[in-house]
């Protein structure tokens, strides 16, 4: 039937290398997925200057504030959906999907006017300085009209990740990425639209990949198919996917909250730091959603495995995922930090902002991977039902960390080096409280299971 080679029966089988396989193409998607921001930043900075490079960096921490909670949901669609997929229950299975995917329309549409109205006085509030202010907004603007359709894309793959279909999201995020390239092109190159075009490019490129996504989502002919027709919100479906959801969601608000402060932070030090900072993050974020693609196939494979009532295989499912993105992360990690000139210099030619971009990334990236451990035990957590434990956790001991850390030792030394070293003190703080709540948590669930 169509759509039936995309799909992944997690239940049986060797899990690392299923997870492998699961993994890469959503590793290759997030990748994609980051080049359009990517493609953004390097645009305007070699095309539009340091001002315009500084302007599309100092939105990324708000922009992730705002739209969090509505991504988490997403997380709760996945865990429910995946649930039901490898119970082999259609019917709660197409009524999950009918309301995630409604429930991202809508959202989308919510989470649009509020970026709008917002963007100004929430980056004033931020301190962002007056030669990038006006331009920052233009960017948020424009890239929340297009926020609907990126709430599809990614509700949309939350579904077909839950049948271990990875791959269709990478063959339409291949298609919108060069879209997206020649657009932001075309737009600031021959138009000179500046911050407005690379925002524009992006929108447009989202759009087509959101609409290829749910063509795909109507064809199937499983039982994770869209029945449009039928769409509707269905209470039992939407209050799981909110218990599920919302505290991941709560926690990337919060996460975010604290990179608001940490972005401010930053804006402090002026403009050729803040892109600098902007240069490097961009960088350490491929390595950060090559390592997230493990938190989510640990999500997938733990909460197919609970569906399907495959109890044993959860433990070597933890194991092998926590294995898997602290190679990732060391990896890459010193890959980036050996190649930090020539990285650095792609998006700008402006030595004091490759110097800038540099204090960070020594810091960062050879400590990334205890942010994979951290993120990846979350999932597992995730996928056995548990989400607010995670929740409490993370905001207590990463968050709530770099809140105080920024406002005592930050305050005492305010240097770019104090700052950035908050991220992998946290990091560890909060990695280790996972590991020991996973073991507190697993105990339960055996006990409860009879394992």
């Amino acid at each position: 039937m169509a759509g039936k080679s995309y799909t992944m029966d997690m239940t049986e089988g060797s899990i690392i290398s299923k997870m492998i396989v699961f993994a890469l193409p959503l590793m290759l998607s997030s990748v994609l997925q980051l080049l359009f921001n990517a493609a953004d930043v390097i645009v305007v900075g070699r095309f539009a200057g340091e001002q315009s490079l500084a302007a599309v960096g100092s939105t990324g921490a708000l922009i992730n504030l705002l739209i969090s909670v509505l991504m988490g949901l997403s997380v709760g669609a996945n865990v429910l959906i995946a649930r039901y997929y490898g119970a082999g229950d259609a019917k709660n299975c197409q009524e999950s999907i009918q309301s995630s995917i409604l429930f991202s329309l809508v959202g989308g549409a919510v989470m649009a006017v509020v970026g709008i109205v917002l963007s100004r006085p929430l980056l004033f509030l931020m301190g962002t300085p007056d030669d990038v202010i006006d331009k920052s907004v233009t960017y948020m603007r424009i890239y929340f009209v297009g926020m609907p359709v990126m709430a599809l894309y990614n509700f949309g793959s939350a579904v077909l990740r839950s049948k271990g279909d990875t791959r269709r999201p990478l063959y339409f995020l291949i298609i919108a990425g060069i879209l997206n390239v020649g657009l932001n092109l075309f737009f600031v190159i021959v138009f000179h639209m500046d911050v407005a075009g690379v925002a524009l490019a992006t929108v447009i490129s989202q759009a087509l990949s959101a609409a290829l996504i749910l063509i795909a989502i109507i064809r199937d002919q499983d039982i994770c198919r869209l029945d449009l027709k039928g769409m509707r919100f269905y209470g039992d479906k939407m209050k799981e996917m909110v218990r599920i959801g919302l505290p991941a969601g709560l926690q990337g608000a919060v996460f975010s909250i604290s990179n608001v402060l940490i972005q401010s932070s930053v804006n402090s030090f002026g403009s050729l730091v803040m892109a600098g900072n902007t240069a490097a993050a961009n960088i350490e974020g491929f390595i950060y959603v090559a390592m997230n693609s493990i938190y989510q196939t640990s999500l997938s494979f733990s909460s197919q495995n609970v569906g399907a009532r495959k109890y044993k295989r959860l433990t070597r499912i933890t194991l092998d995922g926590v294995g898997i993105v602290t190679v990732i992360g060391l990896a890459l990690g010193m890959l980036a930090l050996i190649l930090r000139y020539p990285l650095l210099s792609i998006y700008t030619d402006n030595p004091d902002v490759v110097k800038f971009g540099i204090i960070r990334m020594m810091i960062i990236c050879p400590t990334y991977w205890l942010c994979g451990i951290m993120d990846t035990m979350v999932g597992n957590l995730r996928g056995l039902g548990y989400s607010i434990m995670p929740m409490i956790v993370s905001l207590t001991g990463a968050c709530g960390l770099r809140v105080v850390w920024i406002l005592t030792l930050f305050r005492m030394d305010p240097s770019q080096k104090i700052l950035y070293i908050s991220y992998p003190v946290s990091w560890a703080v909060t990695a280790l409280a996972h590991i020991i709540c996973y073991i507190v948590v697993k105990r339960k669930f055996d006990k409860e299971h009879q394992i």
